[in-house]
């Protein structure tokens, strides 16, 4: 029997193989989850520095193309040659992109470090008196409750020696095992520091070497793929570049904004903490929709723990800031960036935070408008084939502005050539 290796037999025979190798992947993985889970997380933690280094650069690459291009164009001002132009601008633009990361963060751990150490003495000390006065309090509300009085002395007695017994059976026997994590705890953050710096070191050779990289992507999908799959690749590829950018540095730059006009409003009215409530409810807007509502949470209970009042009128104040952030100043940064629904939105945060916690809430807005952006271009296509009209406007139903009830048949009258006249002409007909 002689085989037919024709083109179009070896690309059925090769994509039904793939499609089996997927139905197996996807059976190992559901069916051995736990070691699948195990090997993600190992190959994540080896991976770990090349993945911080490639969001340092994603994240710097403004900076380091606009100092590029300002260096290149000065250096080559007025038709001079200067020898390695592009080499010297890219090592300056290097040198200014690490020296923005590093100012940030070192900004940011300056803010935050003193602010939490001062936060938690501060605790420390007004806890005891604090204490003394809700027991001060509850006794003199209680006087004239004998048997309320009694009930809340046998609960605070009875939670004492809990708290003792706790002490001396559990955690002083287990003094080893604590010391262990302890000591396992200070070997991660050594870890994360040493993930810091050789992600620092891999950014500055993704900034130096993206051009190429980039080239040699192009070259790679130019050679497996027909001329107009190639093209919808690299179209796809900018569209989500420019998804990915525009939301994250967008929302960068509000958070800062925000991060300020808190710092600046709690410094005229005076209240306590203000430097790292600040910083707090900055970063914790960069997660849409429930950003301002999580940084505030902590701040308000620090300041509870100094004077209510203040905390009553900082959640006001968080409230008023909020409404200012996602109706006025969020839209005039981020614009339709993204060209999600509001319930789309929520949707997003809620599903990326529940697979990847905090990144997954602040990624997951841009990765579900990819995905709902092709969704879309893929339905308007198969409606364009079908002669179909593309326009949401005709596929909608208003059932609120209808004066009386008329009865009416589908018609076809949403297609393209011809259809929506004689469509109409029919309905006029029908409903004399």
């Amino acid at each position: 029997m002689k085989l037919n290796l024709e083109e179009k037999n070896v690309k059925w025979g090769l994509t039904a193989f793939l499609v089996i190798l997927c139905g197996i992947l996807i059976f190992f993985a559901v069916y051995r989850f736990a070691a699948v889970q195990k090997l993600t997380g190992l190959v994540m933690g080896i991976l770990a520095p090349f993945i911080y280094g490639l969001v340092m650069a994603y994240l710097l690459c403004p900076v380091y193309n606009f100092t590029v291009r300002n260096v290149y164009g000065m250096l080559t001002r007025g038709g001079r040659k200067f020898p390695k132009a592009l080499s010297v601008a890219k090592g300056v633009g290097t040198v200014v992109a690490l020296a923005v990361l590093l100012t940030v963060v070192t900004g940011v751990l300056w803010m935050i470090i003193p602010g939490l150490i001062d936060s938690i003495v501060k605790i420390i000390d007004v806890l005891p008196e604090s204490m003394s006065r809700l027991m001060e309090w509850a006794d003199m509300k209680l006087q004239n409750f004998p048997v309320a009085q009694s009930r809340i002395d046998s609960w605070i007695n009875h939670f004492t020696e809990n708290a003792i017994q706790f002490v001396t059976e559990k955690v002083l026997p287990e003094y080893t095992t604590i010391a262990t994590s302890v000591s396992a705890g200070l070997i991660g953050v050594l870890n994360v520091l040493k993930n810091f710096f050789i992600a620092i070191i891999i950014c500055a050779y993704f900034l130096n070497s993206k051009d190429l990289f980039a080239a040699q992507s192009k070259k790679v999908i130019v050679a497996f793929f027909s001329e107009h799959t190639a093209k919808e690749i690299l179209d796809g590829a900018s569209f989500t570049n420019k998804t990915f950018g525009g939301f994250i540095n967008g929302k960068i730059i509000d958070s800062l904004i925000i991060g300020l006009l808190c710092f600046v409003c709690m410094t005229i009215f005076g209240w306590e903490y203000t430097l790292l409530i600040s910083c707090i409810v900055g970063i914790t807007n960069i997660i849409p929709f429930f950003g301002p509502f999580i940084g505030a949470i902590p701040s308000a209970l620090l300041l509870l723990m100094v004077d209510p009042e203040q905390c009553m009128w900082f959640l006001v104040f968080i409230l008023a800031l909020q409404q200012f952030d996602g109706n006025i100043l969020g839209p005039k940064i981020l614009g339709d960036s993204t060209g999600l629904a509001s319930f789309w939105v929520l949707f997003a945060v809620l599903v990326g935070g529940g697979l990847f916690g905090f990144i997954g809430m602040v990624i997951g807005i841009p990765v579900f408008a990819i995905i709902y952006a092709y969704a879309t271009r893929s339905i308007n296509r198969r409606l364009e084939k079908r002669g179909f009209s593309t326009d949401i406007s005709d596929y909608m139903i208003d059932s609120y502005r209808v004066k009386k009830k008329k009865k009416k048949r589908w018609n076809w009258n949403m297609k393209r050539k011809g259809g929506r006249e004689n469509g109409q002409n029919e309905n006029e007909k029908e409903t004399d």
